[in-house]
């Protein structure tokens, strides 16, 4: 059974940074792509970064060149590095695991941006 566990949400002003992780238990993450997605309040879950396997990476236009995707197939853990962070950045953050059989989920890492 394959666990993904987040952390490194918080609080920041505008204009700021955080680095989120994803750790995976499990032989099958580096196999697989790993996504961040993330939720506002009263709005549909949206994707927000993809890494494939070999390490090709596609971003959402609202955070292109602000927002790095990475990942350490030796950790088994998926990065986002946000910087220049918006107040409509503010959302709670999942990362998603891929595989042909299923998808898996973490619990979600909440991220909040003053103005």
């Amino acid at each position: 059974q394959v666990q993904l566990v987040e952390s490194g949400g918080g609080y920041v002003q505008a204009g700021g940074s955080l680095r989120l992780s994803c750790a995976a238990s499990g032989s099958i993450f580096s196999f697989n792509a790993m996504h961040w997605y993330r939720q506002a309040p009263g709005k549909q879950r949206e994707l927000v970064a993809t890494i494939t396997s070999g390490s090709s990476t596609n971003y959402a236009d609202s955070v292109k060149g602000r927002f790095t995707i990475s990942r350490d197939n030796a950790k088994n853990t998926v990065y986002l590095q946000m910087n220049s962070l918006k107040p409509e950045d503010t959302a709670v953050y999942y990362c998603k695991l891929t595989t042909v059989l299923r998808n898996y989920w973490g619990q979600g890492t909440q991220v909040t941006v003053s103005s």
